[in-house]
């Protein structure tokens, strides 16, 4: 039986994991539970999953949950902040972490994970992007595995665990829907509201990742995670774009053949072969109907209209700094549209001005790292500053 900790059990890949998991009682173990703001969905997770512990953002939350869980006769623990997430992310008990907290700040639990050797099923792609060669590292040096659940990452990992010879690839595709403006032409992209942004055509996620959907950003840092991920130089890989969202990444081989994975837009799928491996579980999910499909199309994405995008590839050519500065200043850029600071169209220039400010090194700690990414912050916050 895998004793899972989740990290961000309240977010949309938290939800579906435990739908997966409430599929198969006799499989997983719920050891641990984390949240940051939704208290109420996290109380009723710990109710009905019963965990040991649960993690919410900062004392004063865990004093009101622990209030209600008096309620409930639940002898589950209350922890709060850092020091929680990482208490359950290492926990000896513990075999499996999800790490599905949105952005940086599930950099420090996952990099936790890795040093005592957890399964980790990564849903946090910037951690890969900030600190990639280092979470491969750790994962090498403490038997620590990295499952992706990203769909496409996840898509190329079930082509991969069964060809994993580098040599023989010629390059990965991954596939991208173009969110809710691929139609949009670039004068139109002015005038997105926020609400637009957020109205993903295929999927249900949360804010930060459907802006990130929204400016072709997710699939840019996505580029970024599957070099460290499979080890694979930018050259090797691309993106498509392919709005019904069906085919999940392709990998390309030497002597012409392309192997892929199909599945509805649902995370539900991604999550079950991730908790499931090397074996399949039931998802809930039903498989895709092929007589009902009008059509698959694919096409290339344009740059010009989702800078993010090519801004990402940049960042990977010029190295580690660079790629926590592009991360930084995205997640600065999205808060300040969000809240109605910026347009949509400066997303990008902000990110763009800071990415100048940055200086090609090499990064070989965690602490470098946060120092990098502190700094990436404030002088993002300046620029913006400056904007407004």
């Amino acid at each position: 039986m895998k004793v899972i900790s989740i990290l961000g059990s309240t977010g949309s890949i938290g939800r579906s994991t435990l739908s997966v998991v409430d599929l198969h009682p006799e499989k997983f173990k719920i050891f641990a539970l984390s949240g940051f703001n939704n208290n109420d969905l996290l109380l009723e997770q710990a109710i009905k999953f019963k965990p040991s512990f649960i993690v919410t953002k900062n004392l004063f939350s865990k004093k009101i949950l622990m209030d209600k869980l008096k309620d409930t006769k639940l002898k589950t623990e209350v922890l709060y902040g850092d020091e929680g997430y990482t208490f359950i992310a290492s926990h000896e008990k513990v075999t499996t972490v999800v790490a599905a907290i949105t952005g940086s700040a599930g950099l420090i639990s996952t990099i936790e994970a890795a040093k005592n050797g957890k399964q980790i099923l990564l849903a946090n792609k910037e951690s890969m992007v900030m600190a990639g060669e280092l979470i491969n590292k750790i994962c090498v040096e403490n038997n620590s595995t990295l499952i992706p659940v990203d769909s496409e990452h996840n898509a190329i990992f079930q082509v991969l665990s069964k060809n994993s010879d580098s040599e023989e690839i010629k390059k990965i595709i991954l596939t991208a829907s173009g969110g809710p403006f691929r139609f949009h032409s670039l004068k139109n992209l002015q005038k997105v509201t926020v609400e637009e942004a957020l109205n993903h055509p295929n999927w249900k996620m949360g804010k930060k990742i459907s802006i990130d959907s929204a400016t072709m950003m997710n699939k840019g840092l996505e580029v970024i995670e599957a070099s460290h991920l499979f080890r694979l130089g930018i050259k090797k890989i691309e993106v498509v774009m392919h709005p019904q969202s069906i085919i999940h990444s392709f990998v390309e081989y030497i002597d012409g053949s392309s192997l892929s994975q199909m599945g509805s837009p649902d995370m539900r799928v991604p999550i079950a072969y991730a908790l499931g491996y090397p074996n399949r579980i039931t998802s809930g999910v039903e498989g895709v109907l092929l007589d009902k499909l009008s059509s698959l199309e694919f096409y290339k994405p344009d740059l010009k209209k989702f800078r993010c995008l090519d801004l990402c590839y940049q960042a990977l050519a010029m190295g580690d700094a660079h790629c926590i500065s592009l991360n930084a200043s995205n997640e600065i850029a999205v808060e300040a549209f969000l809240s109605g600071k910026i347009n949509f169209i400066q997303i990008p220039e902000l990110i763009e001005k800071m990415l100048l400010k940055t200086e090609v090194m090499n990064v070989n700690s965690v602490e470098h790292i946060l120092e990098l990414d502190n700094y990436a912050r404030d002088e993002t916050n300046k620029i913006l500053n400056k904007t407004l």
